[in-house]
């Protein structure tokens, strides 16, 4: 399994972006997908996921409220909205099937992709 993260940059504390992960070579319907973070010199957290129908979803406590996590199954995406961003969502941001709704990575994933940067400055 292959993901394509794509959609951060350098935004301004306050702000937003939209971050996208897109299959490479099959179809997500059949996955619950997570979205996880990796912040300098920090382990690996994860930050949403949602259901393989976009029914169920999960937040981490510190981003309740300005994240939303969704997926357009027809598209072969998964989608993670970021308002009002702190520079403590600084991080790389992957994304990768899971255990359900759960912040487990599943392991028969493959690998992580190169992710994509966030930066937010104060």
């Amino acid at each position: 399994l292959q993901f394509v993260e794509s959609g951060g940059g350098l935004v301004q504390s306050g702000g937003s972006l939209r971050l996208s992960c897109a299959a490479s070579g099959f179809t997500l319907d059949s996955y619950a997908i997570g979205w996880f973070r990796q912040a300098p010199g920090k382990e690996r957290e994860g930050v949403s996921c949602i259901s393989s129908s976009g029914t169920y979803t999960n937040y981490k406590t510190s981003v309740k409220g300005r994240f939303t996590i969704s997926r357009d199954n027809a598209k072969n995406t998964v989608y993670l909205q970021m308002n009002s961003l702190k520079p403590e969502d600084t991080a790389v941001y992957y994304c990768a099937p899971t255990l359900g709704v759960l912040f487990v990575a599943d392991p028969d994933f493959g690998s992580w992709g190169q992710g994509t940067q966030v930066t937010v400055s104060s």
